[in-house]
């Protein structure tokens, strides 16, 4: 088993988190988002993956330390990286063409914006399985349509007429990639595009037409990260689950904890001091940061940062900032805001 993770965009809607640091490795619970999903695949998938190949940008963005971040979480896995750049924003379509040497045999296809939580059997005797999530207004979303053998036969988006309520999430799994990408060339071949892009449904819909077999998997959960608001939600709702699980230590044994209160869940990492403080719930601080005479609830806080004197909800903040909440004299860069 393979899976091939498009995630050359870099996140327009998360700024300013992500001018600095690519979407897919903002930390969400601890981990990178692309770092949680693609164990989470692993866990549903439940064998061995044999390679993972990432589907990169401009390398001055995705940069060495990108790359070596991946090969570690690859190696984590006892899979092969396999790194691949997209140079141009041509579409989800185009950048699953960018990984053409490893598309062969059985894959998941996933794009690193999301999260999930799942536990079905995946049904691998499909040609291919659209992972999708059940929700309450299938009219904001693409949705699957099903026949009477539940079956899709075919993608409709956001249908002013009720189609489903199965919601297409973004990942798929292909009993033999390389039927998907030989359709995907006749997109590039015969330039098919939608929105100025080519798109994965496109070929998708060429292996309808030739009569391959789709399928639904359904997820638990499904938590996007598209902007700040959302994101900080992921944040809760997934430290929600893994304080249930039980099976993650979210509070680093070198945390320093001075007259302070940390309300679980929270995660807390490395080298973290807290001095004055009430921490939580809901909250993520990355390593080696400072929390002083301050309130922080719902928020994430990535690594080397110092707060003090402040009283944060709904907050993000990045790595390497000095925030005090009684400043008088402030520098803030470019797409920053305070409210």
């Amino acid at each position: 088993m393979k899976i091939i993770v498009p995630m050359a965009g870099r996140g327009s809607r998360l700024r300013p988190h992500s001018l600095t640091v690519p979407k897919p490795l903002i930390p969400v619970a601890g981990q990178p988002i692309v770092h949680r999903l693609v164990k989470d695949i692993v866990k549903v998938l439940n064998q061995p993956i044999e390679e993972i190949a990432f589907v990169l940008g401009d390398p001055a963005w995705f940069g060495d330390d990108v790359v070596s971040s991946l090969q570690d979480l690859a190696k984590s896995l006892n899979a092969k990286a396999s790194i691949y750049r997209q140079d141009q924003p041509l579409g989800t379509g185009h950048a699953i063409m960018c990984a053409e040497p490893s598309l062969s045999g059985p894959a998941v296809i996933a794009y690193a914006d999301t999260l999930i939580r799942a536990n079905f059997d995946l049904d691998t005797e499909a040609d291919a399985v659209i992972w999708t999530k059940q929700v309450d207004k299938p009219e904001a979303f693409g949705v699957v349509k099903l026949n009477d053998k539940n079956e899709i036969i075919e993608l409709v988006e956001k249908p002013k007429t009720f189609v489903s309520d199965l919601a297409v999430i973004g990942i798929y799994y292909f009993k033999d990639v390389a039927v998907l990408k030989n359709e995907l060339q006749k997109v590039l071949d015969n330039n098919i595009k939608n929105g100025g892009e080519y798109q994965i449904n496109d070929g998708i819909k060429g292996m309808m037409a030739n009569g391959n077999v789709f399928k639904t998997g359904t997820v638990d959960e499904w938590m996007d990260c598209g902007n700040k608001p959302v994101t900080i939600e992921t944040n809760a709702r997934m430290l929600g689950f893994l304080h249930a699980d039980g099976n993650e230590n979210l509070i680093a044994a070198t945390v320093t904890n001075n007259n302070s209160t940390i309300i679980e869940p929270c995660f807390i990492g490395e080298h973290v001091v807290l001095n004055n403080a009430t921490i939580g719930p809901y909250v993520s601080i990355g390593n080696n940061c400072k929390i002083e005479a301050s309130t922080v609830k719902n928020s994430l806080i990535q690594t080397h940062t110092t707060i003090k004197n402040a009283n944060l909800d709904d907050a993000m903040i990045g790595n390497h900032v000095s925030y005090d909440g009684h400043f008088t004299k402030i520098s803030i860069g470019d797409y920053s805001v305070l409210e």
